[in-house]
């Protein structure tokens, strides 16, 4: 059985689970092996498993080299605890799996999940403004009419419209393009643009729009430093000045002059170690419960560098400000360790950039029920983040263009209706240019098909082009 790439979509999580069983029992050798003087039949060892699932895990595009042995001992407890494996004595669930000789078995029933059915969020309109429509308390009743005297023509035009012969007037009311409506059309069409990078016929199964906060999306895009970090209006939200002092210390190893730094052997770890125990204790993701689904979704898109580039931009623009600007500063903290040969080793037995994914990996993305694939979808995700945060953490710069285009647009289209004689005169057309500007509408008498014909000839400055 080959790997396939599972794409975007809802229940990525458990469709990718069903395939790495699938893989497994396929892959997985079995043959006779004895024990304390007894044989078992079709079985396999649990070193033997791990072994053949990590390559496995190594292999396959959906996760890719990176996955750990560790990490494959952990995924092979939750085999044993959900009954996709099984001892040779058919116990499972509450025993514990270690890398080690002991004896495990398929069980003979289906290990696969079935699909959740989860209950529909509905589709969010996001309502536009109507600049028809009245304010409220507002009615046609109650408007002041100022009387007007009674001539020839106002009778002929009264009578006109009696008669049916002219459109009777109807009073027509202007409302303002509000910074809520602004907020609004930025949740939109950020939405809309999510939805088409995805390819998904809807958000529904991934993603709960009424959750999207619009006014943080504006936020984001508009309360940035000239590093591209986000500003926030509340301070109270901001990471501890010693937690920011630490981060700027490992991430600028060794030009810390700023810092009254000890010189004793194994600072840097000490340090790191109360980075790691800050972020672990956040009850919380920086990428929330809510919106799991999504970046799940996103790394389906992985093999197509640029729509993952901007699925993720995006994604990253809906976050609460102060989650966006804490995984900014942590993004780039764990980047620049991990390119930083001038930094002591932080662990012994663990390369630095994997022990960056390791350690942080869970407080960037997990999901608020225990899921089975957590640690390796975040760390696949952790991992693209590191090599591109610089572009991922960003604004989306065509999004943010069209969105502002829009909204000129939908002003010009108010004051357009509101003030159409001035509007006329700011923005003429073709038509009322013409009336305005008679001399610039001459038209040019037209080539002669004779001219054409003739070979191409130096301009001469004749009297006949004189302005």
């Amino acid at each position: 059985m080959e790997p396939r790439l599972v794409g975007p979509g809802p229940y990525r999580a458990t469709r990718l689970w069903n395939e790495i069983i699938e893989l497994f029992r396929a892959g997985m050798p079995l043959r006779k092996h004895r024990c304390r003087f007894k044989s078992y039949e079709r079985c396999f060892k649990a070193s033997e498993a791990v072994d053949c699932l990590h390559e496995l895990l190594g292999s396959n595009q959906n996760f890719g080299p990176e996955v750990t042995r560790n990490q494959t001992v952990k995924l092979l407890k939750k085999f044993l605890k959900n009954h996709v494996i099984e001892d040779v004595k058919g116990r499972w669930g509450k025993e514990d799996f270690q890398d080690d000789g002991h004896l495990y078995r398929f069980p003979p029933s289906s290990p696969l999940k079935s699909y959740p059915k989860k209950p529909s969020c509905g589709k969010e309109v996001i309502k536009f403004p109507d600049w028809n429509e009245p304010k409220a308390g507002t009615s046609q009743e109650h408007i002041p009419v100022k009387s007007v005297m009674m001539n020839s023509e106002m009778w002929y035009k009264r009578h006109s419209i009696a008669i049916g012969e002219v459109p009777a007037c109807k009073l027509v009311f202007r409302r303002e393009l509000t910074q809520r409506n602004i907020e609004e059309i930025w949740k939109s069409m950020t939405l809309s643009r999510l939805q088409k990078v995805l390819g998904l016929d809807s958000l529904d199964e991934v993603l709960d729009t009424k959750l999207v906060n619009s006014n943080h999306i504006v936020q984001n895009a508009y309360n940035v430093n000239k590093q591209g970090i986000v500003t926030l209006e509340d301070k109270s939200k901001e990471l501890p000045h010693w937690i920011l002092s630490a981060m700027k210390c490992l991430a600028n190893w060794p030009s810390c002059s700023d810092l009254k730094q000890p010189t004793y052997s194994g600072f840097e770890r000490d340090v790191f170690k109360t980075i790691v125990d800050y972020f672990g204790q956040t009850k919380e993701p920086l990428l929330t419960f809510h919106f799991f689904d999504v970046f799940v979704s996103v790394l389906g898109l992985l093999q197509k560098h640029s729509k993952a580039i901007e699925a993720l931009q995006i994604s990253c623009l809906l976050l609460p400000p102060e989650n966006r600007k804490r995984l900014q500063l942590l993004v780039r903290m764990m980047a620049r360790i991990s390119l930083n040969k001038d930094l002591p080793p932080l662990s012994e037995s663990v390369r630095t950039r994997t022990l960056m994914v390791q350690a942080f990996s869970r407080c960037i993305l997990c999901s608020k029920d225990e899921m089975d694939l957590d640690e390796l979808l975040a760390a696949k995700l952790v991992s693209f983040l590191m090599d591109n945060y610089q572009e991922i953490l960003s604004v989306p710069s065509a999004l943010k263009s069209s969105i502002e285009e829009h909204v000129v647009q939908l002003q010009r289209v108010q004051f357009q209706k509101s003030y159409p004689e001035v509007y006329r005169v700011r923005f003429p057309t073709p038509e009322t240019e013409a009336v305005l500007f008679p001399e610039r509408n001459k038209r040019k008498p037209p080539i002669l098909m004779w001219a054409l014909k003739k070979p191409f000839q130096p301009f001469h400055r004749t009297r006949s082009f004189r302005m």
